[in-house]
């Protein structure tokens, strides 16, 4: 999630790898032993470094385990239990305790597991599990999202446009996530599936000031009491990324299919689709430099979600969706989004990173009607441009922290912080 800013560096040194050997200088990076995927060459004085790394070259005394790559290969794990604040525009000043584990089966991608607890400044609390675990040889894949939530927060209508100073919403209530899925690999990086996703709201309070209100840009479903979105999913995947925290390179081609069901407590009937695609290039075979690309596609196929299920800003599974601008800032029945964002490097070592980026998303104004053209539908952009930081927390997990900056349309901003990239 965006808001989580590990400014407590010195608990990286937390960070524990089952029967852990030296480092092996000059190791490369876990995709580059995909093919297609170019290795740069390093100065032998240059090998990889992390903040642990740093750590113990400042303070010798420290005696800090170094990260270590043969661990892994031998179905050892990270893991670590670490102390942080944070700050977002839509939480304010947070505190959290989380709990990070990475693993590798044989012969598969790097899976990952993190718990958190987090209580803002603005009185919301939260509690997350996500995991994506993968098989050995990448025979399956499953897929965990587990949210509880209490969760205040401020809302802008629906479309494009509106206002962060005008009719501004604020909606006080509870939430529940669940998402879990599993997927079989019916050939190389190609992977088909089932799940189950569910999204209860309650406690439900909306109020435009002083005044509790009933409706929402004339949309009445999930603005007030309870809201609940329950039903299966249908799931295709295609990614031939090694380790999705921090991709060097390979391609993630996603389509989720959700029917939601009266029948199965849903407060409405609809459906949903849900296209998202990123890839991930290099200017040159010897250039550890990446050009990475998202597109993510949330569509209302057919019905009415509740309000709080609509696509908006910043409630993606990651929670990055739209830098530059306030989480759910743009909401609609259909949205739709890009984004690119250059990495390179700023220190031999790759202790030290650098990114540019730019964004665009677009909301559909309400329900599709009849004959309308789409071009009616997605009538204005927002566009969004920033910059940020990288520093290496696990060379061996290629974990940076990303401190990104950035600016949208009407003096919108965004300071945002992330462990592993943002896409």
């Amino acid at each position: 999630m965006p808001f989580r800013a590990w400014f407590c560096l010195l608990m990286a040194g937390a960070l524990r790898v089952a029967g852990a050997p030296a480092q092996v200088p000059n190791q490369a990076p876990a995709d580059s032993l995909r093919a297609g995927v170019p290795v740069p060459v390093r100065h032998p004085m240059a090998s990889p470094a992390d903040v642990v790394d740093a750590l113990n070259a400042a303070v010798p005394r420290l005696r800090l385990p170094p990260h270590d790559s043969l661990a892994l290969a031998r179905g050892g794990n990270f893991l670590a239990l670490l102390p942080a604040v944070g700050y977002s525009q839509q939480t304010g000043v947070l505190a959290e305790v989380a709990a990070n584990v990475a693993f590798r089966r044989p012969g598969a991608n790097m899976s990952t597991v993190l718990g958190a607890l987090i209580y803002t400044a603005r009185a919301q609390a939260i509690a997350t599990v996500a995991a994506t675990v993968w098989a050995a040889d990448n025979r399956w894949s499953f897929a965990s999202d587990y949210r509880v939530m209490h969760y205040p927060q401020s809302t802008y209508g629906l479309g494009m446009h509106t206002s962060t100073t005008e009719q501004v919403t604020t909606m006080d209530y509870d939430y529940l996530r669940a998402y879990q899925t599993a997927l079989r690999r019916l050939a190389p990086n190609l992977y088909a599936g089932l799940g189950v996703q569910l999204d209860d709201h309650w406690n439900i309070v909306s109020r435009n000031g002083a005044r509790q209100v009933r409706t929402i840009s004339h949309y009445r479903d999930g603005v007030q009491g309870r809201s609940l979105s329950v039903g299966p999913t249908l799931n295709l995947l295609y990614d031939s990324r090694a380790n999705a925290i921090n991709p060097a390179g390979g391609a993630y081609l996603s389509a989720v299919f959700r029917p939601n069901r009266q029948s199965l407590g849903s407060t409405t009937n609809y459906e949903t689709l849900l296209l998202e695609g990123r890839a991930y290039l290099h200017p040159s075979r010897r250039s550890a430099n990446v050009l990475a690309f998202w597109s993510y596609n949330a569509l209302t196929l057919r019905g009415n979600p509740p309000f709080l299920d609509l696509p908006s800003t910043g409630w993606d599974t990651s929670s990055n969706l739209g830098r530059g601008y306030i989480q759910g800032r743009f909401r609609g029945k259909n949205l739709l989004y890009l984004e690119s964002e250059y990495r390179f490097g700023l220190t031999r070592n790759h202790l030290l990173g650098g990114v540019v980026f730019a964004n665009a998303q677009a909301v559909s104004e309400d329900a599709q009607r009849p004959g309308e053209p789409i071009a009616k539908r997605y009538d204005k952009v927002a566009p969004a441009v920033g910059a940020g930081l990288r520093i290496n927390l696990n060379k061996v997990a290629h974990t940076n922290l990303g401190i990104d900056y950035a600016r949208g349309i009407q003096g919108s901003s965004s300071l945002s912080f992330n462990v592993g990239e943002v896409f």
